[in-house]
């Protein structure tokens, strides 16, 4: 017999006002982590960061789970885990295949040792389960505080190197030739990754944290180009994501990242069927002009 679905498990508006009103600093801390992961994650997308951003979540999630064990911050720990990885990819990995042997054997290091910590810890089962797929009712104020604080550095700092980033994730070859310090550049890069991805962890869980830092800037470069349209949608992406997921969920008892998933490779079907159909008219445009 195939199993019969409640819907009002998934989708339940009862006394929804006060629930936006109980978990808001989920919503802020959602809304903040799309619009950085929307503007980070077409670095990621240029510098072909994209298995990167995997790697850092698993040991985010050994580091997390570490401190879960032993009583610790969570997000410290995650945070920990997330720059030990990212500074090792950046300093072994200046090539891309390089970069992908490191990240390969980061990942089940990562994931092995996340799972050991978590096997032995005896507390609520929601927070090992947490970990992996997000939880939207742990934010609390000083947990928000932390996000916010680590969200605002990463900003702060790719708009302090917006320009030598660019130029280096788009022509490494000249940028190096032009005396822009490319070696610099791209470890700095993978520390302000690393703490964006230990802080989106915390919200969408480690599995599924390339929703939030690859997707978004994924479609936006579908349909757009040019140095401030593309960050521009890829952070209104995230945004819409990150709190379209959150405040779906507070409607149902499903953890917050099946939402914040589906909206995002939603947004990316979208666009992929935008520039499908912009490849088909742009030339019968130029046929027209030519006849």
């Amino acid at each position: 017999m195939l199993p019969t679905v409640d819907w009002s498990d998934i989708f339940s508006f009862q006394d929804y006002g006060a629930l936006v009103a109980l978990l808001a600093n989920s919503i802020i801390a959602g809304a903040v982590l799309g619009v950085v992961g929307g503007l980070i994650g077409v670095f990621v997308m240029q510098r072909d960061l994209a298995f990167a951003v995997h790697g850092i979540s698993e040991l985010s999630f050994a580091g997390a789970a570490a401190a879960l064990l032993f009583g610790g911050s969570v997000v410290a720990g995650s945070v920990g885990g997330a720059l030990v990885a990212a500074i090792i990819i950046g300093v072994l990995g200046s090539r891309a295949r390089d970069r992908n042997s490191v990240v390969g054997v980061l990942m089940p290091f990562g994931l092995g040792l996340g799972i050991l910590f978590l096997s032995l810890y005896d507390g609520r089962s929601a927070n090992q389960f947490s970990l992996l797929t997000g939880q939207i009712v742990s934010v609390s104020s000083p947990d928000l505080g932390w996000l916010v604080g680590i969200s605002a550095i990463v900003l702060v700092g790719l708009v302090l190197m917006w320009n030598p980033l660019r130029y280096d994730s788009l022509d490494p070859v000249s940028a190096q030739a032009r005396g822009v310090p490319t070696r610099t550049v791209s470890i700095v890069f993978m520390v302000l990754l690393g703490l964006i991805v230990a802080v989106s962890v915390h919200i969408i869980g480690a599995l599924l944290v390339m929703a939030l830092l690859v997707t978004p800037a994924a479609a936006a470069m579908r349909v757009a180009a040019g140095p401030v349209l593309v960050p521009l949608l890829a952070a209104l992406f995230g945004f819409t994501a990150a709190v379209g997921g959150i405040l779906l969920a507070l409607a149902g008892t499903l953890p917050v990242s099946p939402y914040i998933t589906t909206i995002s490779f939603a947004i990316y079907g979208v666009c992929w069927l935008v520039s499908r159909a912009q490849g088909r008219v742009r030339p019968e445009r130029r046929a027209r002009i030519a006849g």
